[in-house]
């Protein structure tokens, strides 16, 4: 059995990225989004996103609409859907979040959103395959 008190493990990170656990059908994350920081805009084709947020205040961007988004909040993001989340508050924006099926490599950490892009872009962070 896994088992994540999640809010402190999020807490605790302070890397962009770190993957948790990684199933076959689902995949957990957390993400911690610094000061004027965000995700960046992007479309998972066919993957499903939950996020929940643990701490900070930031800014949801999901389809054209924009709410604002703080601890104890969740967003759905459905699969082709166009969204990002911005950090708009002094602390960092802590998050943990669901993806249906998993997106990232397993066990994969990315200290700052530039090492998770270079990831991105080198095909290191691709999903584990069956």
């Amino acid at each position: 059995m896994e088992h994540f008190t999640i809010a402190t493990v999020a807490e605790k990170s302070p890397d962009f990225r770190r993957v948790l656990w990684t199933g076959e059908h689902t995949q957990l994350v957390i993400m911690t989004i610094p000061p004027d920081g965000e995700i960046g805009e992007e479309v998972h084709e066919g993957i499903d996103q939950i996020l929940t947020f643990v701490s900070g205040v930031g800014e949801a961007r999901v389809a054209g609409a924009k709410r604002k988004v703080a601890a104890g909040d969740l967003v759905v993001v459905p699969a082709g859907t166009k969204h990002n989340f911005v950090n708009t508050g002094p602390n960092p924006l802590v998050l943990y979040t669901v993806y249906g099926p998993p997106e990232h490599a397993d066990q994969a950490v990315h200290k700052t959103k530039e090492e998770a892009d270079a990831a991105e872009a080198a095909g290191e962070d691709e999903p584990p395959t069956e």
